[in-house]
């Protein structure tokens, strides 16, 4: 079986390349670059929760050592504080939200390429940029261009090559949107500010060069990443006047100019688009291919990253077992909606914090509704930022007599609860995802205190063990002591990427593999090697 080509080695193809490998699928990634990237202090990047695991999770060692996690977020309006809040570390805890991660774009992608060169089944071309892409019914083919014109043979190809993507034009595909959503002036410089460790926003601030809104969102050693928000157009923000800005905004926030230490700048300007099709038979399209997001605070990086996620574990079934129409569909049906929702809160918002227009009836027009909007981007919170729900994806399964709510409704990111692992050992549920199986749950109060080889035979253990063995697919079965909304003997049935599939109350042998054979994507998988229905069993 070919190995899945990977075209573009940036985040979002390092990531699915790590995470196709986690599964088992050999890949090749092309890039086109030298692999050596430019350090620029001034582009960093903002992971949830769910992405920066996944991330750690894969290898990357960046984020403990060159990321900062914030201890709180503070909202300002012009001299008012609206709003301060603790972050926590870890699943959300009532009114805390968990803290994001903030780092450098360049640590995070060499932290990455140091993953995937310790990683035997990935192969990296640098030096590889593709200009024919053909298709048949047992893969893809591609060439590169010179320096190292040759040809690829792969099972699948996914585009992660970015914004003016060369794999998304081959495909002829169309990338409608928006221009110039948000246009920003940007600094990283090393000083000190009043609230260590916090991120800050700050709308209308008070003095002349504050313009509309300013953020500072910390990095390690003592560096801070400033954003001005600037008109969308005609506003040509020379040197001098950034550096303006800088001492203007530091004196505003700290009574005079401290000293600081420039240590990059820019300006860059956010668009919004969506990809008509995120497939073509058996090419994918991921990360900034597939779409641009970023105005208000919102990271277009998080949902390639979480692209990545979901395409792999669908792309690890199909190339090791084959898969149905049905599953390889449901990549784009779960992904371009959770993105197309996204952007469709995003551009909603947009009139009512940039003073734009009619929708302002949605929010009343306090400055705490108007902050509540903003904070939920940076914080990924709501419809602007929370990871996404896949309610109605057609991996669902039909709802169940056997049903039972619990704190998580179906097609939604499971709660990070402690679980015991098959071996015995007590781990965080998500440090089992990714491995290229469900994922079933039991929720057992008292299992805690004894050893695993006696409650393995106890009670309904026994029956699930046996029902798990006989799921259409490979599953881990897991123990809880306790899970949100969750009585005892519940049991739940997780997706590799983390999303639950159903969750009833008791053993339910049928309606366990029912809602399995859903999650694959229904029971004839055709074989992409004979084209003869594949047995997964």
């Amino acid at each position: 079986m070919d190995p899945v080509i990977v075209v573009g080695a940036g985040p979002v193809g390092l990531v699915l390349s790590l995470a196709l490998a986690a599964q088992g699928v050999p890949s090749v990634l092309l890039d086109e670059d030298p692999g050596k990237d430019e350090t620029r202090p001034a582009r960093t990047v903002v992971l949830r929760e769910d992405t920066a695991d996944l991330v750690e999770r894969l290898g990357c060692k960046t984020l403990q050592d060159e990321g900062l996690r914030w201890t709180g977020w503070r909202s300002v309006r012009r001299r008012q504080l609206v709003r301060e809040l603790p972050l926590g570390v870890g699943a959300p805890d009532g009114d805390r939200p968990a803290a994001p991660v903030h780092v450098p774009q360049h640590a995070l992608v060499r932290g990455l390429r140091d993953a995937v060169a310790a990683q035997e089944l990935v192969q990296t071309a640098r030096l590889s940029r593709i200009d024919t892409l053909e298709q048949d019914a047992d893969g893809v083919t591609v060439h590169t261009r010179e320096p190292g014109a040759t040809w690829w043979r792969g099972s699948y190809l996914v585009g992660c090559d970015g914004a003016r993507s060369t794999v998304r034009k081959l495909l002829d595909i169309r990338f409608p949107g928006r221009t110039a959503v948000e246009r920003h002036a940007v600094a990283a410089l090393r000083t000190e500010l009043p609230w260590p460790g916090e991120a800050v926003l700050h709308r209308l601030p008070p003095w002349r060069t504050g313009g509309a809104e300013v953020t500072a969102r910390p990095l390690p050693d003592g560096v801070w990443r400033l954003d001005w928000l600037l008109p969308p157009r005609g506003e040509l923000v020379t040197p001098d006047a950034l550096v303006t800005r800088v001492r203007d905004t530091l004196a505003g926030w700290c009574g005079e100019t401290p000293p600081y230490e420039l240590l990059d700048t820019g300006v860059y300007t956010l668009h919004h688009r969506l990809a008509r099709r995120w497939r073509v038979k058996r090419a994918f399209l991921a990360g900034d291919a597939a779409h641009l997001l970023g105005a208000l605070g919102t990271q277009g990086l998080d949902e390639g990253l979480r692209d990545a996620e979901n395409l792999a574990w669908k792309l690890a079934l199909a190339w090791h077992h084959g898969a149905s129409e049905v599953l390889l569909d449901s990549y784009q049906a779960e992904r371009r909606a959770a993105v197309a929702s996204r952007l469709r809160a995003a551009d909603q918002s947009l009139p009512i914090l940039r003073g734009g227009g009619g929708l302002r009836t949605l929010v009343p027009g306090s400055a705490r509704g108007h902050d509540s909007l903003l904070t939920d981007g940076h914080l990924g919170c709501g419809p602007l930022g929370a990871p996404p729900s896949y309610s109605h994806s057609p991996l669902a399964p039909p709802r169940a007599e056997a049903h039972t709510s619990v704190g998580t409704p179906p097609g939604a990111p499971v709660a990070d609860v402690r679980v015991t692992a098959p071996d015995g050992t007590p781990v965080r549920l998500r440090e089992r995802l990714g491995q290229g199986h469900l994922l079933v749950l039991l929720v057992a109060p008292g299992t805690g205190v004894w050893d695993r080889r006696h409650w393995m035979r106890a009670g309904v253990m026994p029956r699930l063990v046996e029902t798990v063995d006989g799921l259409p697919v490979k599953a881990e079965l897991l123990v809880a002591e306790s899970y949100p909304g969750a009585s005892a003997h519940t049991v739940l049935l997780i997706r590799p990427d983390g999303h639950l599939v159903e969750s009833f109350g008791g053993v339910r042998p049928a309606e366990l593999l029912a809602a399995a054979d859903a999650a694959r994507g229904g029971a004839a998988l055709t074989s992409v090697r004979s084209g003869r229905t594949a047995d997964v069993n």
